[in-house]
């Protein structure tokens, strides 16, 4: 038995506009990131799945934005932490650490930012979660983050987190998985656009 899990990362923020690394900094969504979800929905087949977010303030936003119904906040859902690179863009770190840097994102699951997590810490915090909403049987939507993601699919395709991706994931998108009995997860099917919300124009 495998149950459905889908993913859908957060609106545009000035930072993420900027490529420049977010981390666990709490940035707001921009204005057109807003109005833009304000004006979409989630496809009907998943609009009644239970909802669980990011606490930062990009994710419950965009959660609000799409009208999602009783979204419960969900700490081990947060930002790969980044420390003390926060606020930069990788260009910019690339151009400054060069080998030192190179050297690092060589080390795939084990690459770390000066003072944050890794890839292996996210997944050590949202595998479990994971395994208890398998556990449910219930079928789930998060709203959370590029490092998240990307944590997940690795795991799903068995991707060693080094080079590119073995999928180019539209970051506005649905990503549709499912979850084994253990919480491993499986590619369903990628980038599935949001819907176009018929009442857009009317008070929730």
């Amino acid at each position: 038995m495998t149950i459905l899990l889908v993913l859908l990362r957060h609106g545009e923020t000035p930072w993420s506009r900027d490529k420049r690394v977010q981390g666990r900094t709490d940035i707001g969504l921009t204005d057109a990131a807003s109005a833009l979800l304000a004006k979409r929905r989630l496809p009907d087949p998943y609009a009644g799945m239970p909802v669980f977010t990011s606490p930062l303030t990009r994710c419950t936003q965009t959660a609000a934005q799409l009208r999602l119904t009783a979204p419960i906040t969900e700490p081990r859902l947060i930002e790969m932490a980044w420390g003390q690179w926060e606020g930069c863009s990788l260009a910019d770190l690339r151009a400054e650490q060069g080998a030192a840097m190179a050297e690092n994102e060589a080390r795939g699951w084990d690459f770390m930012a000066t003072g944050g997590e890794s890839p292996r810490q996210v997944w050590q915090r949202v595998g479990p979660w994971l395994a208890e909403r398998a556990a449910l049987g219930s079928p789930t939507l998060a709203v959370t983050h590029r490092g998240v993601m990307r944590v997940i699919l690795a795991q799903a395709t068995g991707w060693d987190m080094l080079g590119k991706p073995p999928a180019k994931l539209d970051w506005q998108t649905l990503q549709l998985l499912t979850l084994d009995k253990h919480g491993m997860p499986a590619v369903q099917r990628l980038n599935l656009p949001l819907a176009t919300a018929v009442d857009a124009g009317r008070q929730p």
